[in-house]
């Protein structure tokens, strides 16, 4: 079989799945709740028992109809994702760490872990709201990456489960918290579906005009956490434009076109199909850190932003948000440093991440969406993860 004709079986199978998912009102609603058993020696609700700022940390897990995640308050983290693969086999595709101490010794800070005040980058750590120019801690080649050197991912938050399949993250950041102006209280509803989804909704009010970008920086293997490579992985993502960085991963403000670079995945391509070919923004990146403006981004809808297949697995993830951009991250910095869950370590782009969020350094670029949030409005941003199997 030639390659044109399996990229044709490839975009076909793809086309399936994603008209599959958009068309849900002709999916019969599940019959069997199936229920997912996790070895209980892999997670122990004792190591992530701490305390932290005078705050207590805990283990938390919920489930749906043959899907199974837990999760931590500290940093608001996703710490695994289970559900079975195409033959059966029980997959745990997120990456993390088997306890609070082994997240706060990571060299990788944002494993899984709920993203903020602002997500991704902004240059110089400086922004100017009303006038006013407000400068945040440098943790980044001389810019701020995901809200500072503390973050909202070295925070714990308080979480309620509300029932078998939803947990609440809420956390308020004091006024000047890492240099942003406003008392901001934050809330996070993770909520596994019934249709094998992750729906994550994040909610948040000031007390002051500042500025907000909220996200997940969950790490996926779709193969499993420890099989290796993700470079076989399966990409589309549906952007047909993204925005070019400069050598310390800041937006130069232009909108590119992806066509006729190794940025189009307009249609299917493996990740690593491209990833070390002669590119200047793969340079700079050491492979794919850019954000994508994804297609018909409209405010207040739900769109589908991306579709992953794991090659070994058949598991499929299907991005849907409200957001108007994309993020995604190859795996590129990750070194061996870090023992997994699983025991095995975080070798070089074994792991991707696909966040949903608006534009890098928004507010440094007039002609990006803008994150301003003022008294009496709300932050209100719907994103979810699907999941399915592709035999």
């Amino acid at each position: 079989m030639n390659k044109k004709i399996i990229l044709i079986a490839l975009v076909m199978a793809f086309f399936q799945v994603s008209c599959k998912k958009e068309n849900t009102k002709n999916v019969a609603a599940p019959k069997v709740n199936e229920v997912i058993v996790v070895d209980s020696t892999l997670l122990k609700a004792k190591d992530f028992e701490a305390t932290i700022d005078k705050k207590v940390t805990h283990l938390y897990w919920i489930e749906n109809n043959g899907i199974k995640a837990a999760f931590t308050n500290y940093g608001g983290r996703l710490v695994g994702l289970w559900m079975k693969d195409k033959n059966g086999k029980l997959t745990d595709i997120v990456i993390g760490m088997n306890s609070v101490s082994g997240f706060q010794k990571s060299t990788e800070p944002y494993f899984g872990a709920t993203i903020g005040r602002v997500g991704n980058r902004i240059a110089k750590g400086k922004f100017t709201i009303e006038g006013k120019q407000y400068s945040i801690p440098l943790n980044n080649n001389g810019n701020t990456l995901h809200g500072g050197i503390k973050g909202f991912q070295d925070v714990v938050w308080d979480a309620v489960k509300t029932n078998d399949n939803t947990l609440v993250f809420t956390y308020t950041s004091p006024d000047m918290e890492q240099g942003f102006p406003g008392t901001l209280k934050v809330k996070v509803i993770y909520t596994l579906t019934a249709d094998k989804g992750l729906k994550m909704e994040y909610e948040a009010t000031t007390d002051k005009t500042t500025v907000v970008n909220l996200t997940n920086h969950a790490f996926f293997n779709l193969n499993g956490e420890g099989s290796g490579t993700i470079l076989n992985h399966q990409m589309q993502i549906f952007a047909n434009q993204f925005t070019p960085v400069d050598s310390g991963l800041i937006p130069t403000g232009e909108l590119k076109s992806v066509a006729q670079t190794p940025f189009d995945f307009t249609e299917v391509h493996t990740i690593g199909e491209r990833i070390d070919v002669e590119n200047e923004q793969l340079i700079f990146g050491k492979g794919y850190d850019h954000n994508y403006a994804l297609n018909d981004s409209k405010t207040g809808e739900m769109i589908h932003a991306a579709s992953v297949l794991g090659d070994k697995s058949g598991i499929v993830l299907d991005v849907y948000t409200q957001e108007p951009g994309l993020q995604f991250y190859s795996g590129n910095f990750m070194q061996s440093k870090n023992t997994l869950k699983s025991g095995i370590k975080d070798d070089f782009r074994t792991s991707f991440a696909l966040e949903t969020q608006h534009f890098p350094d928004a507010p440094n670029h007039s002609n990006f969406a803008q994150i301003t949030l003022k008294p009496g409005q709300k932050y209100q941003t719907v994103s979810e993860y699907k999941f399915s199997i592709l035999k």
